[in-house]
């Protein structure tokens, strides 16, 4: 119990990491395994994934968000969708998207590494799709992962009391 806390509480967004050093590919296939074992409506498993490693690629991307440096410095990056024709509900769809994300980011942290989730780039969805190649009407951007190993070990920041958060019980 207190080892799935911990890492829960580990986990951290990484905005720097080592440079030329890209996780090895056992590593992404570990991180996305853990991504398709989030619960999803009707067990729809809705995810597809696009895996960038080529600095064109990331290039291209970058241009299209406000955190472009993280997109260019990730030795990886994971983009999330959502294939339309398996959704069944949006917002269900969507809820099991983030559970799908924190999985991968759970599993990414067990291994070392560090992550960031990347959602502003969602504004410029389509164009995401364009570079990617992707259909733009089959696919739904959810997010893009931004992962490495980190340069920057800053501890996470703290949270408030955990009473604070309870409204009442009942």
């Amino acid at each position: 119990m207190e080892e799935a806390l911990n890492l829960i509480k580990k986990r951290r967004s990484v905005r720097k990491y080592v440079q030329g050093k890209v996780p090895p590919d056992e590593y992404i296939l570990k991180i996305i395994e853990a991504g398709i074992w989030a619960p999803s409506g009707l067990n729809n498993q809705p995810w597809r994934f696009v895996i960038v490693k080529e600095s064109k690629v990331k290039n291209e991307l970058a241009k299209l968000t406000r955190y472009s440096k993280i997109i260019e410095e990730a030795p990886l990056l994971i983009a999330v969708f959502l294939d339309k024709e398996r959704m069944y509900h949006q917002i269900k769809d969507h809820q099991s998207a983030g559970a799908c994300l924190q999985n991968m980011m759970l599993m990414a942290t067990a291994l070392g590494l560090g992550t960031c989730w990347l959602g502003e780039i969602l504004k410029n969805e389509d164009k995401v799709k364009e570079v990617l190649g992707l259909d733009k009407e089959k696919y739904e951007l959810c997010a893009i992962l931004s992962i490495g190993y980190p340069a920057d070990n800053t501890p996470r920041k703290g949270r408030n009391p955990l009473e604070s958060f309870i409204l009442k019980t009942i």
